[in-house]
């Protein structure tokens, strides 16, 4: 019979490396814990002339939307939080998009409603593994997604439509008319403003005195009070200049019409 001595210190501390070697290598994967999604953050981006907001959710629960913006016309949205998609990307993911848009205001200022329900599946991951979530809504109004860290401008960029969106040419005049007749109205104003000034500079002065001490007390530290001719002055030179400011930005607007 042969009789080992063994040193207790030495077997515990086996033991030890053992049992850590064996922690490090059951890992939640191979027990079946590996998580089976990612969460990754939302963009909407509108390619066509309707504003529409839009939420996102999974069709195959209950939790409700998760996330969800308003997108102008033409235009891209922020970031928003948040969507899980599954982490390995397989044919028939879907996604759930519930989306409303206007139309052009009526004759009695109202802005009908449009409100439309998608169920799109996304389509292969890019490089292999899921990116942000991008809700894409299409110039004939229908909606779709893909899952991308590249932008719409990136040659990845798995979209149907290549690039950011782009104005159409009834946009652009909607919004040059918009901001042109805005400067408009403001050079009205001014020169409205002249015309009491030479009617009645006194009483012009004295309003405008009250409104300075409320708005912007700072402006009038240097002058004495509403009667103070230096003061008169120094309404008139600003409404000049204002007045000369806005006729060359509408000058400037009408020759870039597009």
């Amino acid at each position: 019979m042969v009789i080992m001595h063994i040193n207790m210190g030495t077997l515990f501390r086996k033991i030890a490396k053992q049992a850590l070697i064996a922690g490090l290598l059951a890992t939640p994967a191979a027990f079946g814990w590996a998580k089976s999604t990612v969460s990754v953050s939302v963009h909407g981006v509108n390619y066509s002339n309707e504003t529409f907001s839009y939420s996102v959710e999974d069709p195959n629960n209950n939790k409700g939307p998760t996330a969800g913006e308003l997108v102008d016309r033409f235009a891209a949205g922020g970031t928003v939080c948040c969507y899980d998609l599954p982490t390995e990307w397989k044919p028939g993911i879907k996604i759930k998009v519930n989306s409303v848009h206007w139309l052009k205001e009526t004759a009695d200022k109202k802005l009908p409603e449009v409100e439309q329900v998608f169920v799109v599946e996304v389509p292969p991951y890019v490089d292999g593994k899921p990116g942000e979530l991008w809700v894409l809504r299409q110039p004939d109004g229908t909606v779709e997604v893909v899952s991308s860290d590249y932008q719409p401008n990136h040659h990845k960029w798995p979209g149907k439509v290549k690039g950011w969106p782009v104005p159409s040419l009834e946009y652009q005049r909607e919004r040059w008319d918009l901001q042109t007749e805005t400067q408009a109205i403001l050079l009205r104003a001014a020169e409205k403003r002249r015309v009491s000034m030479d009617r009645d500079m006194s009483a012009y002065a004295t309003e405008a005195w009250q409104r300075y001490k409320r708005s912007s007390p700072e402006d009038i530290k240097n002058f004495v009070g509403p009667d103070d001719m230096k003061f008169h002055t120094y309404l008139m030179t600003e409404n000049d200049q204002q007045r000369f400011r806005l006729r060359k930005e509408i000058e400037q607007l009408r020759a870039r019409r597009p």
